[in-house]
C-alpha cells in the first residue's frame, strides 16, 4: 500500500463506521503516512485506541472495505499488538494525527516507539527501517531510557533490542 490508497482506504472506512473510534498506527504505514519515509507495505498495522464501535463491526467494515477496493480483507490489522508493551508511558505525547474523518481519528506512533517496535522486532527487513528512522532525528534519550528500563524488568528481548539499537547508532555515529 501506498499513502494514496491509505488515504482512500481510511476515508472509506470513515464513511463506512457508524460511530467514533481512535486508531493508532504503526509499522511501515506509520513511517509512510506520518514521516514520508518512501517504503512499501502491505498492510496499515493498527490498534483501536478509543472506539464507541463495536470491534466486531469494525472488523467487518475493514473487509468491505478491502473487497471494494480490491486490496486484503484486512488491510488494517493488530498484527504489531504483541509489541506494544514496550511502548514508554508518555507515547502518547508523541502521536502525530494523520487522519481525522467524521467517525475515524488516526493516529500514528512516535518515530521513537517506531524504532523500539523494530528493535523488539529484529527482523532483517526492520534493519534498513530503523537506520532510517535514526537518521529523522528521534530522541535517543527517549529510547535508551526506555530499553533501559525493559532491561532493568528482565524483559525477554530486550538485550537483543538494546545491543541492535546500539549497534545502529554506532553505524551512523550517533550517541544516546
Amino acid at each position: 500500500m501506498n499513502k494514496k490508497l491509505m488515504v482512500s482506504a481510511l476515508k472509506l472506512l470513515d464513511q463506512r463506521i457508524p460511530s467514533a473510534i481512535r486508531v493508532i498506527i504503526g509499522g511501515g504505514a506509520a513511517m509512510a503516512y506520518a514521516y514520508d519515509i518512501p517504503i512499501a507495505t502491505e498492510d496499515i498495522d493498527a490498534v483501536p485506541d478509543r472506539s464507541t464501535v463495536e470491534l466486531a463491526t469494525f472488523h467487518k467494515e475493514v473487509a468491505a472495505v478491502g473487497l471494494e477496493l480490491g486490496i486484503a480483507a484486512n488491510w488494517l490489522n493488530d498484527h504489531f499488538s504483541p509489541f506494544l508493551f514496550v511502548l514508554p508511558r508518555d507515547y502518547g505525547d508523541r502521536l502525530v494525527a494523520i487522519y481525522q474523518g467524521k467517525h475515524l481519528d488516526v493516529r500514528a506512533l512516535g518515530k521513537e516507539e517506531l524504532v523500539l517496535m523494530k528493535c523488539f522486532a529484529g527482523r532483517e527487513k526492520d534493519i534498513p527501517h530503523i537506520r532510517t528512522l535514526l537518521r529523522t532525528s528521534p530522541s535517543l534519550k527517549v529510547i535508551d531510557k526506555r530499553l533501559q528500563e525493559l532491561l532493568e524488568k528482565k524483559i525477554p528481548g530486550a538485550q537483543k533490542a538494546a545491543d541492535l539499537f546500539d549497534d545502529l547508532c554506532g553505524e551512523l555515529g550517533l550517541s544516546a
